[in-house]
């Protein structure tokens, strides 16, 4: 019994493997669409080949597109690794730190706004996100809920 333990503990102490495989997050595949307040929004996820998925938002009020943002989620030393980049800014990594069948969870304290970055396929197929972190001296949150188009 002592020996079967003292062999075990090897196995116990390696360090869990990162987040890594993007190809896990193929259920967010797809042409993404949802109307809020007269908003029409879209969100545009690739395929998970290579290592990474690609994206695309955009958000368009009164025939006028007035909001855009480019993503991906890549391959990192850390693990899957989700890179915004609103505007076409520099590009923010999110490192993921919980990725289920239909959930994932990225994560970047050291950034302003938002901190988190929630994505997941409820049982009816709506794709939703969300984003949280700290605004004016308290947690706040903003949501989305997509369904398949075309």
């Amino acid at each position: 019994m002592v020996l079967a333990c003292v062999l075990a503990l090897p196995v116990l102490a390696r360090p869990e493997a990162p987040l890594a495989d993007p190809s896990r997050l193929s259920w967010m595949e797809g042409y993404w669409t949802g109307t809020s307040g007269g908003l029409e929004m879209e969100e545009i996820w690739s395929a998970p080949k290579g290592g990474a998925l690609l994206g695309m938002h955009r958000d368009v009020k009164a025939g006028r597109m007035v909001s855009f943002e480019f993503f991906r989620i890549d391959t990192t030393p850390e693990g899957a690794t989700y890179f915004a980049s609103p505007r076409s800014k520099a590009p923010t990594p999110f490192r993921a730190v919980e990725m289920g069948d239909k959930r994932v969870v990225f994560e970047n304290k050291e950034h302003d706004f938002p901190q988190r970055i929630l994505y997941w396929l409820d049982g009816a197929g709506a794709l939703h996100a969300r984003i949280e972190g700290p605004q004016g001296g308290k947690t706040v949150g903003e949501e989305w809920t997509w369904t398949k188009g075309r």
